[in-house]
């Protein structure tokens, strides 16, 4: 038996394609199990199977997936900043990234699925007080979902209606875009708690998924786009699915407009 751990470099919805095509990090117990992974993965693996040991291959996952999460956090941060200063966030990070080493990642409602989200407190829970930034940034990311649910809250207000009167469109529920994967979402737990308030209706547009998962209450429906936009007070953007890059923003005359990725705010 020969024991090896080569963590995976995926993106969903282009699995297939990046299984075979990028690079492999190989660690085995011993020398003899790293060899005889390697040559398991070089069958099918173009990039190259880079042999480790198994306790730096397993880091080295951790750390990938930590560095991402840094970045967004970075990013999400910046756009709290840029919302208590007034300053669109999204022209903000425009301007900065003409400086020739800069290069801030795009603000969003928080960071899901079920790596990012989740690997970075490995290394925290087995290195608590040398893991400061990493902590950090899991704290700031955590915290986003409830930042926007908090800019819901205020914008509610300037409804002239009753609470029990408005209606509340999601687009998007996937915790990225073009996929159907919920696990761990910002977007799928924003709308949940939505769906918590004494609110008439909540549609939820969410193209690549069938039925509504669990963690809803009564008023959440999945439904149609266009009768989504026409019935609804407030329209919240949380994943920037291809669907709905195209609309025309014309059909949003007269809404109210939550813009939590960024494309329609420039």
């Amino acid at each position: 038996i020969n024991i090896v751990y080569s963590p995976e470099r995926v993106l969903p919805g282009n699995i297939l394609q990046e299984l075979r095509a990028n690079d492999r990090i190989i660690g085995g117990v011993s020398n003899t199990c790293s060899q005889e992974g390697s040559d398991f993965y070089k069958r099918f693996v173009d990039g190259d199977c880079l042999i480790t040991d198994v306790r730096t291959a397993e880091l080295c996952k951790l750390t990938e997936n930590s560095f991402r999460d840094v970045n967004i956090a970075f990013a999400n941060e910046l756009s709290i900043i840029a919302d208590e200063n007034e300053i669109n966030i999204w022209e903000l990070i425009k301007l900065a990234n003409l400086h020739p080493r800069v290069n801030i990642l795009q603000p969003g409602p928080g960071v899901g699925g079920h790596c990012i989200a989740v690997d970075p407190w490995f290394i925290v829970n087995s290195n608590p007080n040398s893991s400061k930034i990493i902590r950090q940034a899991r704290e700031i990311n955590d915290f986003k979902p409830r930042f926007i649910l908090d800019k819901v809250h205020k914008l509610l207000n300037v409804i002239e209606k009753p609470i029990n009167e408005i209606i509340i469109t999601c687009l998007g529920l996937s915790f990225k875009p073009n996929i159907d994967d919920l696990r761990e979402s910002p977007s799928l737990y924003i709308a949940q708690e939505l769906s918590n308030l004494n609110i008439k209706k909540l549609n939820i547009v969410e193209p690549n998924i069938t039925t509504l998962p669990g963690g809803f209450s009564r008023v959440a429906y999945l439904n149609d786009l266009n009768e989504s936009i026409d019935s609804s007070d407030l329209i919240i953007l949380l994943v920037d699915h291809n669907e709905f890059k195209t609309l025309n923003q014309s059909i949003f005359e007269e809404k109210l407009l939550l813009d939590t990725r960024g494309i329609w705010s420039l």
